[in-house]
C-alpha cells in the first residue's frame, strides 16, 4: 500500500511538472528592439493623435454642457472651434489615405 501511494504521489508530481514546464520557461523573443518610424508613419501617427485629441475635447465639452457645468454661451463659443479641429484632422487623414495605404496596411 505504501509503495502504491509513493508511486501515485511521484506520478502526480511528474504530471504537474510536465504540464507546468511550458509556462515556466522564458520565451525567446525574436528581438526586443523597437524600430524607428519613418516620416510617413510618424505623420500618420501625429494625425491620429490630433484626431483623438480633438474628438476627446469635443466629447468632454458636450458632456459638460449636458451636465450643466458649461453654460450655453460658453458652449456656443467653444463648439465651433472644436468641430473645425475635428474636421481638419479627419480631412488630413482622408487625404493621406487617398495618397496611399496607411503604414500598418503595407505589411
Amino acid at each position: 500500500m505504501t509503495i502504491a501511494l509513493l508511486l501515485a504521489a511521484t506520478l502526480a508530481v511528474v504530471c504537474v511538472v510536465v504540464v507546468a514546464l511550458p509556462f515556466l520557461r522564458e520565451p525567446d523573443p525574436e528581438s526586443d528592439a523597437l524600430g524607428e518610424l519613418d516620416d510617413g508613419e510618424r505623420r500618420h501617427l501625429e494625425l491620429l493623435e490630433a484626431r483623438d485629441r480633438a474628438l476627446s475635447a469635443l466629447r468632454d465639452l458636450e458632456f459638460e454642457h449636458r451636465t450643466g457645468t458649461v453654460s450655453d454661451e460658453d458652449y456656443r463659443a467653444q463648439v465651433g472651434t472644436l468641430r473645425r479641429d475635428v474636421a481638419t484632422a479627419l480631412q488630413a487623414l482622408a487625404s493621406e489615405h487617398q495618397e496611399g495605404p496607411p503604414p500598418d496596411a503595407r505589411n
